[in-house]
């Protein structure tokens, strides 16, 4: 592995690069170009990542004034594909990326690795996986928020009013994504929670009951059963 790199490209810079003897990471940060690499001409922006394998000769060109900042790292790996994407979380590639080339700088080569691996992770995670965009996007972070805090009685008139659709096309779309209708999605949260609560804390039934927002001990304890097959315990 070599060390972790960043480099602002100077103002006539451009890359037409040899076969690679190894694999090469290699992301956007900052700036704008164009990348070609065989049937793939992508546009260069902040968040674009690629990993190039042994024998790929790619390349680049950006604009002069808007010069690329790239973060990268030659490594060898017996079972890392080539692939490309824009990754999401741009915080945790800058963050990663920083702490990467800190690790290395201070001696500790088998952490920076760690991140290296951990950027590749998230890399394979976006372009195989991408996240929702529009209204897709919108219903996935209602779905966080509802997991997040299932205790809230969420209705689905004001969750479609966030997502700008009306009840029915909410309801539809909503169920598309996450497999389950609003009501019984919010169920599996409140029940995923209370299991949770009920194996690592300290709480009661009733305690564990309130806390997420119900007003009967008896209703949670049959809904709990019906959705686990086992009635609450302490755990």
């Amino acid at each position: 592995m070599t060390p972790p790199t960043y480099w602002r490209c100077e103002p006539g810079w451009s890359w037409t690069s040899k076969p690679l003897g190894d694999h090469l990471l290699w992301c956007v940060l900052g700036g704008v170009g164009r990348m070609v690499h065989g049937s793939l001409d992508v546009p260069l922006e902040p968040g674009v990542c690629f990993v190039f394998r042994p024998g790929d000769a790619p390349i680049a060109t950006h604009d002069p004034r808007r010069r690329l900042l790239v973060f990268g790292m030659h490594f060898v790996s017996d079972n890392t594909d080539g692939v490309w994407c824009k990754v999401t979380d741009q915080s945790l590639l800058h963050g990663l990326a920083r702490r990467a080339d800190r690790l290395y700088r201070r001696g500790d080569v088998p952490a920076a690795a760690a991140c290296l691996e951990f950027i590749l992770a998230l890399i394979h995670d976006d372009a195989t996986h991408p996240p929702p965009s529009g209204v897709d996007g919108v219903l996935a972070e209602l779905a966080e928020a509802i997991r997040q805090d299932p205790r809230r009685r969420w209705s689905v008139a004001e969750l479609a009013e966030r997502a700008a659709l009306s009840r029915a096309q909410f309801t539809r779309r909503f169920t598309a994504l996450t497999g389950a209708p609003p009501a019984k999605f919010l169920i599996q949260a409140r029940i995923s929670r209370a299991r949770q609560l009920l194996a690592e804390t300290g709480m009661s039934v009733t305690q564990v009951s309130a806390a997420l927002g119900y007003t009967d001990v008896a209703h949670f304890s049959r809904q709990y059963k019906q959705y686990t097959g086992s009635p609450p315990t302490l755990g």
